[in-house]
């Protein structure tokens, strides 16, 4: 396969200062949440990849993971309007969307909508597998089209909005999976595992002595639509976007070209676009590690994230004991 890439045009003056900012300002963002989340390097990666190019993140890991802390400390370092909503099995989708309720204005009644949680710039959706389907469509329009409807009538979202939503494992008691047509809206899906003995160590000094420096904002909202703009000017060679698509295809078990292991294993491959979250994925992966344009390690880098919650194993890998993620890795060792 070619690797070469296209040759850019000359960026303007105002995209390449802030491909500079990005580029120079990586450090720096991990410095400041270092000061409130202990490791998780590469999902502190991943979280802020989507935010710079625009994206939802599903986040997944077991209570007492610092998921929320995470949240709070990047919205803290983008200067980010935060709101976090706590799904609860009796969580009604007015709780998140808002409500019309009756006022008496100058001698007359009308209704007056009153904006629900969701019209933040960061909304932390917390455990939101732990409301019941109903609630969780709510959340489906506001991702999808930056927008909600209440009443009939629409109301747009703040500029920039993203969803950050963190959910307990499946297997955990309580829960309730989220319908796929929900899950393909988040960009990526962000595992947290457990700390290495000597961080958790660090975290367990950290938190049981006296406060310390918490994260100093860096940027703006306004700076973020800046990061997106530019993610959609980064160049991407042809034949790297037909690797991304090639790579989805491959996860569907009723094509002709996918491999046997996936007819066997996958009950639902990943569709299109999981191929363009790759791509905007590994454009915003190329900026934020000083490069203008997208290589072959940044979509590799990315199908994890990506896929893990766009392919759907059958009962047959579960008994098997193969995971979502063995499937993953298996079509990355065949990609060409």
């Amino acid at each position: 396969m070619s690797t070469i890439q296209p040759v850019a045009p000359p960026p303007l003056p105002g995209d390449h200062a802030t491909a500079v900012d990005l580029g120079t300002a990586r450090t720096r963002i991990f410095a400041e949440l270092g000061k409130a989340v202990v490791g998780q390097q590469a999902v502190i990666e991943q979280i802020l990849i989507a935010l710079v190019a625009g994206g939802h993140c599903l986040i997944t890991g077991a209570p007492g993971l610092a998921k929320t802390l995470l949240v709070k400390s990047i919205a803290r370092v983008f200067h980010l309007d935060f709101r976090r909503i706590q799904f609860t099995p009796d969580l009604m989708p007015t709780d998140i969307v808002g409500v019309e309720i009756l006022q008496e204005q100058a001698g007359q009644r009308q209704l007056v909508f009153v904006p629900g949680p969701i019209f933040g710039n960061l909304i932390l959706a917390d455990e939101i597998n732990r409301t019941p389907p109903k609630t969780q469509a709510a959340l489906l329009e506001a991702m999808q089209e930056q927008q909600v409807t209440a009443a009939g009538r629409r109301h747009a979202l703040p500029d920039p909005f993203f969803v950050l939503a963190t959910q307990n494992p499946i297997e955990m008691e309580g829960t309730y999976p989220l319908p796929e047509a929900q899950l393909d809206r988040f960009m990526f899906n962000v595992v947290i595992d457990y700390l290495p003995e000597d961080e958790e160590v660090a975290v367990i000094q950290r938190t049981t002595a006296a406060a310390g420096a918490q994260p100093e904002p860096l940027f703006t909202g306004e700076d973020v639509l800046r990061f997106h703009a530019l993610v959609r000017k980064v160049p991407i060679a042809e034949d790297l976007v037909r690797w991304a698509v090639r790579l989805a295809a491959s996860t569907r078990p009723g094509q002709a070209a996918a491999p046997d292991f996936v007819k066997n294993w996958v009950n639902w491959g990943a569709g299109t676009r999981a191929a363009q979250f790759l791509t905007l994925g590994a454009k915003a992966r190329a900026l934020l590690h000083g490069r203008s344009h997208v290589t072959r390690e940044d979509l590799v880098a990315l199908a994890l994230p990506v896929l893990r919650h766009r392919v759907l194993v059958n009962y047959r890998a579960e008994a098997e004991n193969v995971g979502v993620e063995t499937v993953i890795q298996r079509l990355l060792e065949r990609m060409p």
